[in-house]
């Protein structure tokens, strides 16, 4: 056992196998015998002002946490004895019996050996303690909770839209040129050269006609195709942005100056 073996150990926080927090490790007890570390006192109380003691045998690393074989309610619940340098063989025999017997009926995890292969030593010292000021708060505790916005979308109508044909009239002038035949008449003078014939004067009228003819507009109707129109729809997308108001909880510790410690996990 180094120093910087116990240096870990004195500095360390303590959990049980099931990951809950026990509390800071307030001393270190030796083995007179052996010279390694046996038990830890724990700073349970609230604003660590009770002291549990708790094997060290089975324990294990996990990063700087130390975690103990026993359940935090088994540790809490255990003999409570001064943590006044040493503990007496009849304090450490207690102690012993107090976890050997709530093996049977109380959950712990597994440990290497039970208490009972190992002798119980007198007069074990204490090697390292924690200042009343460093001790952590545990057995009150708070949850803070704060809303978050879940922001989703939905579909809704936002209009339609149709085709309709109507028919309207108007007036349309369109000028066409039309061709139509007319009289003409010309009268040219004779220089009086006598004719063959002679005049009878009992001959019936002559008559000789000329047809006139001329144009006019003619008016019928088609149906022509002149414009097509047709409706779809696209999907765009763009951003919009949401704005409410959230609940936040905040928990504030109110006790003396210099006993609060505040340790962030």
């Amino acid at each position: 056992m180094n120093d910087a073996t116990l240096a870990r150990l004195s500095e360390a926080t303590a959990f049980d196998p099931s990951g809950d927090k026990i509390g800071s490790v307030g001393q270190v007890y030796l083995d007179d015998a052996t010279g390694e570390p046996t038990w830890v006192t724990l700073n349970t109380g609230f604003f660590g002002t009770s002291q549990s003691f708790a094997p060290l045998e089975g324990h294990r690393w996990d990063g700087d946490d130390l975690v103990l074989a026993h359940s935090k309610d088994i540790i809490k619940d255990a003999p409570r004895v001064d943590a006044d340098g040493h503990i007496s063989e009849s304090e450490e025999a207690e102690l012993y019996r107090y976890y050997e017997g709530v093996r049977g009926d109380r959950t712990t995890a597994p440990v290497a050996g039970t208490v009972n292969d190992r002798d119980v030593v007198a007069d074990r010292d204490v090697v390292a303690d924690r200042d009343v000021r460093d001790r952590d708060v545990d057995t009150q505790s708070m949850t803070a909770s704060e809303e978050r916005l879940n922001v989703g979308t939905e579909t809704t109508e936002a209009g339609r839209a149709r085709l309709r044909k109507y028919t309207t009239t108007e007036e349309q002038t369109i000028t066409v040129p039309v061709t139509k035949e007319r009289l003409v008449v010309e009268r040219n003078a004779v220089d009086g050269t006598a004719s063959a014939g002679t005049i009878d004067p009992n001959a019936t009228e002559v008559v000789e006609e000329v047809t006139l003819r001329e144009e006019r507009p003619v008016v019928s109707k088609e149906t022509v195709a002149v414009e097509e129109v047709s409706i779809g729809k696209e999907t765009v997308t763009e951003n919009q942005t949401v704005t409410d108001t959230v609940a936040k909880e905040h928990i504030e510790v109110d006790g003396a100056e210099g006993t609060v410690r505040d340790d962030r996990r």
